[in-house]
This record gives structure tokens, sequence and C-alpha cells, in this order.
């Protein structure tokens, strides 16, 4: 299967017509074909005009009501931004992010997430991204139109084919349905031996911070099997005591053979 096909452009709740079908018209240009919007304005006239000769990407546009059930099939979500934050994890210039979309779309399905024209993506959005990228702009005027934006990144994935000795080791990485199985398990596990404390704010920082380092680097079915596996043995050691009488050396790391 081309790589092409792995990839997903996902248009978060747009609101103008016109922009959904420059949209289809921009992936088409670099040779893409996958369209999924989320909850989006109605298909006008107007989004086929500005879809030229891109008709075909608009009728078989994916059409969701929310962002989990669009990327629930996905190895890799990754979010565009112009704001940057602490709170946003781990931001990339397009060129490198593009590099890492390119490498796990040539097994896995990739999602690429652009926000709403006038709010982009929401902080629950962001949180469901492995890393967010960025285009840089001029001060003068920072902001691209949303079909803009996304003209850049398919045209930056586009070039990657094109760079000589691009060597990448292929991998299988799973779903984000698996990994979020995974991140319920975890939270348990933790809360359970008083890793996570009762304080919202930090329970929720260490939530997010796990999920923008699984989903940063994508997991393997292999690596999955082991942080279950690892998230078992916890329990066992745990099974039938108070947290708080554990012996330190329970949980400290064993030795290497």
């Amino acid at each position: 299967m081309n790589w092409k096909n792995n990839i997903s452009f996902v248009l978060v709740e747009p609101k103008e017509p016109g922009n959904i079908g420059a949209t289809a018209r921009a992936i088409k240009n670099m040779g893409f074909t996958n369209l999924v919007l989320v909850n989006p304005a109605s298909l006008t006239d107007e989004a086929y005009w500005m879809a030229w000769r891109s008709k075909d990407v608009i009728e078989r546009a994916q059409i969701h009501k929310n962002l989990s059930s669009a990327i629930e099939d996905k190895a890799l979500v990754v979010g565009t931004t112009r704001r940057r934050g602490s709170k946003r994890g781990a931001i990339v210039d397009v060129r490198e992010g593009v590099k890492r979309i390119y490498e796990v779309a040539q097994n896995n399905s990739v999602s690429i997430l652009f926000g709403r024209e006038d709010k982009g993506l929401f902080n629950d959005e962001v949180e469901k991204c492995g890393f967010l990228m960025t285009i840089p702009t001029s001060e003068l005027q920072p902001s691209l139109n949303l079909s803009q934006a996304v003209l850049i990144v398919s045209y930056e994935l586009m070039r990657c084919e094109e760079i000589e000795d691009y060597h990448m080791e292929r991998q299988f990485y799973v779903q984000q349905q698996e990994l979020e199985k995974l991140y319920e398990r975890l939270h348990e596990v933790l809360k359970n031996i008083k890793y996570i404390p009762d304080n919202p704010d930090i329970e929720e920082r260490i939530m997010n911070n796990l999920r923008h380092l699984f989903g940063r680097t994508g997991l393997t079915f292999w690596e999955l099997k082991m942080l279950h596996g690892l998230c078992s043995h916890i329990e066992e050691i745990t099974n039938g005591q108070e947290v708080s009488g554990l012996k330190k050396e329970d949980l400290k790391e064993r030795p290497r053979h």
C-alpha cells in the first residue's frame, strides 16, 4: 500500500465551507486523498467550487461527530498549532514532524489534526496528540489560513519521499484505542501505589505527560505487552497489602543479569 493512503488530514469543526474545499484541493495537489471532517459546517456549493478538480476527495471524506471516533484506529495522532506553551507537550518544527509521520506511515495509520479557523485545537484535543507541529511564520502576520497550513504540511510530507538515502526501521504500532486501555490501567496502578497524589492538577499533569511520551514515540505490540506485564507485576506485589506497608525494595528496579 502507498504510504500516503495511511495518512488522514483531520479538520476539527471547520466553520467555512470554502476552507473545506480548499483543503481537499491542497491535499490532492500533493498526492493525498484522505480527508476527515469532525462536526463540520454544511458542505455548500462554495466547498465544491473551492475544491476545483478535487470533488472526489470531499465525496469520500469521512465525517465524525467527535474527535475520539475519528482517531481511535490510528497508531499516531499529530496536531498542528501556532500557540506554544509547556502544557501543550512536545512541539516541533513542521520539517522535523513530517519525518516522524513519514516513518510511521510506511506501515501504520496516522492522523494529522488541524483546529478551528478562529480557536485552533482545544486543550483536551491537544492531549490526544503524540506531539504538535508548528509552521514558522512572520511576526507581521503569524496566522495561516486553514487550507494554507494543510498545503504546507502535505507539501513537506511529499518532499520526504524525495530525500535520498533516507533510511528508517519500519515498525508496526498499536492503535489509539489500545493506548487508551493502557492509560486507564497505568492510572489505576499509579494511584494504588500512591505515585499519583490526591491532587487533581498533578494527577492530570502526570497522565498528560505519559500520553505525550507514548503518543510521541508510538508503541509496538511488544512494548505494549511489556507495559501491561509491568502493571501486572506491580499489582501482584501490592495484592492484599496496604500500599503504606510496602517495603521500598519491592518497587526498586531489579538488577540486570
